[in-house]
């Protein structure tokens, strides 16, 4: 059947086309309100714009099918095939799409406020910006979806899984994530307020930048996961396994972390006024310069004393091909308990593997910054990090040359403490060399 004898036979009152072969077909803008298109081969048909309010597509072949934009309120998808589809922008409130398969299909900016999406299979979807308020997605699968700054306020999520999904910006107000699996998904930025937790799965989960205040997660397992930024003032964790959780500059002002696993965690510039800590376990947990819960600001050994934990070291090597090797040294910075140890630098240029200005302090200082640069970076740092430095001037009548290079990378509030020295010699006759001593954020 073409696409204009469907036409005229619906223009005749026909709404019954069950069955029928109309892939391809250019059906564009079409008023198809009502109409019965179970079991049809639609693939690669294009619907776009149409009005398929209340139209019965059960069964229905849609693969690859051009759906955007339609206004389809009420539609019926059940068990629909809709892989590659797209349903870009469409209206469809309180369609059922029960058991439908979206695999790989593009449902960007789409409207299915109140729609029931039960058990539908939605790997490696894209739901961006998509507004699904109210809707009913319990047991479907949305493994590695893309739901960037979706709406899912009060939506059924009931053991969804969620597996690397994308949910970063995503709203979930009041929504109902029970035995949900979240496993390495990014909830960075989300908003989850009145969230349901029971029995949901967040290991390694990202939750950067949440707000997560007051609320009860109690007993819940979030090993690994990222909570930097957080917000957790007054929250339960009570009996949590947060193993390796990383809290880097989290708020988590009276929060109850008793008998809490926290072994591993990461602390770094956490606030844990007030925290209830009782029974926790901080084994190997790093506090550096953490608000402790009575206010004082900690350094690991103080942690160690205070709490008798064992001694251990944290150290991590750091090496780039962006930068030149070391003169001095087999390795271009190592990282230590939060502290970046950078190898001393001569100007060699990476590209030649050379000094390339013999005779020029200024230039070789350039080089010698540049390099360092590129190795904190590296170690995720930057200047602002860096708290000491030494210089070593073969000659010191060089040193205001090499200082009016060397002064333009600090702020002068801020600048580093500084040894500079006189040597008789440096590596390949170098005019300067420098080493630093940075924060690991």
């Amino acid at each position: 059947m073409d696409a204009k004898e469907l036409l005229e036979k619906y223009a005749q009152g026909e709404r019954n086309f069950r069955g029928e072969q109309l892939s391809g077909l250019d059906l564009q803008g079409q008023n198809l309100v009502q109409v019965d298109f179970s079991g049809a081969d639609l693939v690669g048909t294009n619907l776009s714009k149409g009005k398929l309010s209340s139209a019965i597509l059960q069964g229905a072949d849609l693969n690859n099918a051009n759906l955007s934009s339609i206004v389809a309120d009420s539609m019926n998808l059940t068990n629909a095939s809709l892989r590659g589809a797209n349903l870009s922008q469409v209206t469809m409130s309180s369609a059922i799409l029960n058991q439908a398969d979206l695999r790989d299909a593009n449902l960007s900016q789409a409207k299915l406020s109140s729609s029931k999406l039960i058990g539908s299979y939605l790997e490696e979807a894209n739901l961006s910006n998509a507004e699904l308020v109210s809707v009913d997605l319990s047991g479907a699968n949305l493994k590695k979806a893309y739901l960037s700054e979706i709406n899912l306020s009060s939506a059924n999520l009931t053991g969804v899984n969620l597996i690397e999904a994308d949910l970063s910006g995503a709203i979930l107000t009041g929504a109902n994530l029970t035995d949900a699996d979240l496993t390495k998904a990014d909830l960075s930025r989300a908003n989850l307020k009145n969230l349901i937790f029971k029995g949901i799965k967040l290991n390694s989960a990202k939750l950067r930048a949440v707000s997560l205040n007051g609320m009860d997660l109690s007993g819940l397992n979030l090993v690994n996961c990222d909570l930097t930024v957080a917000t957790l003032e007054n929250t339960k964790f009570k009996n949590a396994c947060l193993q390796g959780v990383i809290l880097d500059r989290a708020n988590l002002q009276g929060a109850n972390l008793m008998k809490a696993d926290l072994s591993g965690a990461n602390f770094h510039k956490a606030n844990l006024l007030n925290a209830k800590t009782y029974g926790w376990n901080i084994e190997n947990a790093d506090f550096t310069r953490a608000i402790m819960p009575d206010g004082e600001i900690l350094n690991f050994n103080d942690l160690q004393v205070m709490y008798n934990l064992p001694i251990y070291h944290t150290r991590k090597i750091i090496n780039t091909d962006k930068a030149p090797e070391p003169p001095n040294s087999r390795n271009q910075a190592v990282i230590v308990n939060g502290m970046i140890y950078v190898a001393a630098q001569i100007g060699i240029d990476p590209r030649l593997n050379s000094i390339l200005h013999e005779d020029d302090i200024g230039k070789q200082t350039e080089q010698i910054m540049a390099n360092l640069e590129i190795i904190l970076a590296e170690a995720g740092a930057t200047w602002a990090d860096v708290v000491k430095t030494t210089i070593f001037l073969k000659n010191m009548g060089d040193f205001a040359g090499m200082n009016a290079i060397y002064a333009n990378y600090f702020d002068t509030e801020t600048a580093p403490i500084c040894a500079c020295v006189a040597v008789a010699q440096l590596p390949q006759n170098a005019l300067v060399q420098i080493e630093c001593v940075a924060l690991s954020r």
